[in-house]
């Protein structure tokens, strides 16, 4: 496993990250333990979870099965960089109790000492916020975070599904406040079919000195070989991969993504996730394995070396958008 800085910091993480947000709704937690195991024997050492995952009535599940795996010791916890995120209400389906989602001081204070019991841990690594609040200053937000850092409850701040603009707001509140280190990570959605991210985001990131961490590499599944899948009577696309299909211009696109692929020999779920290897300011993909099986697959593709030949016909497929403000105006 191929290690590298995050962002500007001195946190050394691996080139892939284990996501765990099937680990409770779709992986049980006997499986979630051993695909752990797996991910850190390969070398993985940045776990993502948050606060949320379990979803619906189980919120907090996830990081409920994580802690119980830190438990059973064994250096566990000490070889893991954490990451876990604040933001939604972690109630019941609905709207929120006053001050029980979102990044209010108050809300960060609750919610950091929850997760932390339920990851039986004494501080997490990178915490993250899971989405921008237009409700609350960043000044406010900066304050309640320095109080975490001088309780040694968390390390490092990273933001989740943050605009351009906000990426450099919160990292100039910061500066201006001093002492504060602000954002050094952020967590987009970025694959080669949705690379709207490369206009501004990655930009601003790297500018920033953020590390990237891509979510969703294989685009809820279509990037996975999905048509290849149908044909062979395999698992059938649902959700974001279905809804792409359905539109023929869309299914002609990721068909010839395929017939690309298997001209040079490489998996599409590999490929996809070895595409994302080579991005500038790309620290490493979210992989969100179900099975051991697909854990296996994601480290093939941390090794695959992609021909320059192949870079290109995966950018005729899927075009990026062009750099800001060129890509809109002109």
């Amino acid at each position: 496993m191929k290690y590298t800085q995050l962002g500007r910091t001195g946190l050394k993480v691996s080139r892939l990250v284990l996501g765990t947000m099937n680990f409770g709704p779709q992986t049980d937690e006997a499986d979630s333990h051993a695909i752990m195991d797996a991910a850190l024997d390969a070398g993985i050492n940045f776990f993502d979870t948050a606060n949320v995952y379990g979803w619906a009535e189980n919120k907090g599940r996830t990081e409920s099965i994580i802690g119980n795996w830190f438990a059973k010791g064994e250096g566990r916890r000490d070889k893991v960089v954490l990451a876990t995120k604040v933001y939604g209400n972690m109630g019941a389906d609905g709207p929120a109790w006053p001050n029980h989602d979102k990044l209010s001081a108050v809300n960060i204070r609750r919610a950091v000492d929850a997760s932390l019991k339920r990851l039986q841990t004494d501080y997490i690594d990178v915490y993250q916020f899971h989405h921008i609040d237009r409700a609350t200053p960043f000044e406010e937000i900066w304050q309640a975070i320095d109080v975490l850092v001088q309780q040694g409850k968390i390390l490092y701040v990273g933001s989740s599904n943050f605009p351009g603009y906000k990426i450099a707001q919160a990292n100039e509140i910061a500066a201006r406040r001093g002492g504060t280190i602000g954002l050094v990570s952020e967590q987009c959605l970025y694959n080669l079919a949705e690379r709207r991210a490369e206009m501004e985001v990655i930009p601003a990131a790297q500018d920033y000195g953020l590390g990237v961490i891509p979510w969703s590499p294989l685009h809820g599944g279509l990037l996975g070989g999905v048509i290849k899948k149908e044909v062979e009577g395999g698992r059938r696309a649902s959700g974001r991969a279905a809804d792409t299909l359905a539109d023929p211009t869309k299914r002609a696109q990721i068909q010839a993504y395929e017939d690309l692929l298997e001209k040079h020999g490489a998996e599409p779920g590999e490929a996809a996730l070895a595409w994302l290897l080579t991005r500038p300011g790309v620290t490493g993909p979210i992989v969100g394995p179900r099975t051991a099986e697909q854990l296996e697959s994601a480290l093939r593709a941390a090794d695959l070396e992609l021909s320059e030949e192949l870079l290109t016909g995966l950018d005729e497929i899927f075009p990026g958008p062009g750099p800001s403000p060129e890509a809109f105006a002109w």
